[in-house]
């Protein structure tokens, strides 16, 4: 298999998989095709990566052994018209757009064509996400494992059933939104106690952050790591108990399950 790689839309997202391919050298810039819209985006690429970069996605897509398609969920139709023509048997197309189902995929370019489908989320753009993947019905072992392999210089992957990818949504694509939320009410509160923002916000992050790594690196349990901090009879105990009161657990169980829902909901949409 070739090992040129296309990224077709080089968003955000895409520009993080050119800065992680590049940086763990396990592609050299000129196995690199990228596209985007605006020419002085293009040029913008160019300077600060050395990769080819234009507007042509059927150029970037020929002779390329993974094609990852990073266009925006209502932009994948004319993208899929583009390079149909041009798809081989031979290439693996990664698709990172949100909703989009891989048989969706599949019939924009033909039902033999090696479509794997991921969700990452957020922190992909600092190299700390998590993504999900799922094969589409010819893609094989080595279609995934390379996936895997692509999507790993932007943080952790596990490999799901593509039914379940729509809970991978709501739980992990989403899921940076709840931690702000948190975030916020949290700050918000050391402000009503008398803190700067400066100063909660500090407090806030930097807790937030060194409790991920405790749960990641030394692989506590939630249980555990709230148990630790916990001591009868004293704050935290007071804070968890108010937390319970009013239905925090309840409330993040059912809002998973409505973004889960809604992500069913558009990728149903976005195959018809």
């Amino acid at each position: 298999m070739s090992r040129h790689i296309a990224i077709l839309g080089a968003g955000r997202l895409g520009e993080s998989l050119v800065r992680g391919f590049l940086s763990s050298g396990w592609r050299q810039p000129d196995e690199l095709a990228v596209t985007v819209r605006r020419p002085e985006r293009a040029e913008e690429l160019r300077e600060r990566y050395g990769v080819p970069a234009g507007s042509s996605n059927v150029e970037a897509v020929a002779g390329a052994g993974l094609v990852v398609v990073a266009v925006k969920p209502q932009d994948m139709s004319t993208v899929l018209a583009e390079i149909a023509a041009v798809v081989t048997s031979e290439q693996v197309i990664l698709s990172v757009a949100a909703g989009v189902t891989t048989a969706f995929i599949e019939s924009h370019l033909s039902p033999e064509a090696r479509v794997v489908r991921a969700m990452p989320n957020a922190p992909a753009l600092v190299h700390e996400g998590i993504a999900g993947v799922a094969a589409g019905r010819s893609a094989g072992e080595a279609d995934l494992a390379l996936a895997e392999e692509a999507l790993g210089h932007l943080g952790a992957v596990v490999r799901v059933s593509e039914v379940d990818l729509d809970a991978v949504t709501a739980l992990s694509g989403s899921g940076p939104a709840y931690f702000a939320l948190l975030a916020e009410a949290m700050i918000e509160a050391g402000l009503l106690l008398g803190l700067s923002r400066d100063v909660s916000t500090k407090l806030v992050v930097q807790t937030m952050f060194g409790s991920a790594l405790l749960l990641r690196d030394e692989g506590m349990h939630p249980v555990e790591l709230r148990e630790t901090v916990t001591s009868p009879g004293g704050t935290t105990t007071r804070a968890i108990r108010e937390l319970e009161r009013s239905g925090v657990r309840a409330a993040f169980l059912n809002a998973i399950s409505a973004a889960t829902e809604r992500s069913r909901e558009l990728g149903l949409r976005e195959g018809e």
